[in-house]
């Protein structure tokens, strides 16, 4: 028996779009793959999402977000010193990364095309939003005494250009390196050095 509308949300079909995707690949991968994998017609995924266009550009979103969930955690932590919170905030940032390429690669290959064809919208949302986070930490370190940053958004737009090998998917061939994980702390230590109040 088909779902009725009521059971077809919007979740339901970025889940088994991801599943598709991670079948058939971004290339192949159409709508009425999608309808298929839910048992509906495709009319009833366009009800949703109104093109395929759409519809890749939601399911990024949902793959992107799930970062970003994570490290709003720590930007909202209250037991963190600042320097801690940068440290652990670019750490978590790494290690999801890493994650999405190492666990599920067919998938991060899929999104790695997709956040290519959704860079001005999709993705730029998401490094505005990850920059935001950033921003308020800086911010709650300046009000702390604990950071020297005049504007504490570009320090935090510097911050995040600087990890770029560390998050940038372009980089993901370089995560697998012995020597990664000291190279990421090096930067930091540099960073937070750079960040601090000179008294």
């Amino acid at each position: 028996m088909s779902p009725t509308p009521q059971t077809l949300t919007a979740e339901r079909i970025l889940e088994a779009t991801e599943e598709v995707l991670r079948r058939h690949g971004p290339a192949k991968a159409t709508v009425v793959d999608v309808a298929r994998a839910l048992g509906v017609s495709h009319g009833s995924v366009y009800r949703h999402f109104r093109t395929k266009a759409a519809l890749r550009e939601a399911v990024t979103k949902r793959w992107l977000d799930r970062t970003t969930q994570v490290l709003a955690a720590i930007v909202a932590a209250p037991d963190l010193d600042p320097e801690t919170r940068v440290r652990e905030w670019l750490a978590a940032l790494f290690a999801a990364k890493r994650r999405k390429a190492f666990d599920d690669p067919e998938l991060f290959a899929t999104y790695t095309v997709l956040t290519t064809e959704t860079a001005e919208t999709v993705v730029g949302e998401h490094i505005a939003e990850l920059t935001g986070q950033l921003t308020e930490i800086v911010r709650t370190g300046v009000a702390a005494g604990a950071f020297t940053a005049e504007d504490p958004a570009v320090t935090a737009g510097a911050l995040f250009r600087a990890t770029d090998r560390f998050h940038d998917p372009h980089y993901a061939r370089e995560w697998e390196q012995p020597d990664v994980e000291g190279d990421f702390e090096a930067l930091v230590d540099l960073l937070l050095r750079g960040l601090r109040t000179r008294g």
